[in-house]
């Protein structure tokens, strides 16, 4: 594969604009580049949340199937962030969504109806999980920003919408198999 990056500073983005891998140069702060950062952020996120689970699973098993899940979608997310960078471009691809909606729909089975809102909490991991779901939204908008301003495939959109509704179900499953309680929202003023 050779080396990608022999330079880790070049300087050139010192007066606030970058490069895109097609060679146009943009502000640091282009929807295209707040996007690209969001992504990122994601992908540092998970990566958290894939340490924390590979340090538990001895003491919890059943939490080798989130890894096995989760895993990829680093990947996936490298990918999509290398379609950001390069818009002509494309590597992700619709069957990721499908494989996420089936993890989400084999987790819900387990988990069953959701009654109430639930707060993010209980354990370390749960509250990981809801931190990488926010977090996904967050990129979902960037993107949806930079849609409104440069066309972008709907696989990106659809793959980040999904992704956080895994990581939702994900964190209720991981409460599940570390047998933790769900922290439910109490109304502040309940409605009469």
């Amino acid at each position: 594969m050779g080396n990608r990056l022999s330079k880790i500073y070049t300087r050139t983005g010192d007066a606030g604009e970058t490069g895109l891998a097609d060679g146009r140069r943009v502000a640091k702060d282009h929807p295209r580049v707040e996007a690209m950062g969001e992504v990122d952020s994601l992908n540092s996120q998970l990566g958290l949340l894939l340490a924390e689970l590979d340090e538990h699973q001895e003491r919890w098993p059943g939490l080798t199937e989130l890894s096995e899940i989760l895993a990829p979608c680093q990947h996936r997310l490298f990918d999509l962030g290398g379609e950001l960078a390069m818009p002509a471009y494309q590597a992700l691809e619709a069957r990721e969504i499908a494989r996420l909606e089936a993890a989400i729909d084999r987790w819900n089975a387990e988990l069953g109806p959701l009654q109430d809102f639930i707060l993010p909490g209980g354990s370390r991991l749960i509250a990981q999980a809801h931190v990488c779901r926010s977090q996904a939204r967050n990129a979902e908008r960037r993107c949806q920003q930079l849609n409104t301003v440069e066309a972008l495939r709907p696989e990106l959109l659809a793959y980040l919408n999904r992704l956080s509704d895994l990581l939702f179900v994900a964190a209720r499953l991981i409460a599940r198999r570390q047998d933790r309680a769900e922290i439910l929202w109490r109304a502040a003023n309940p409605p009469a």
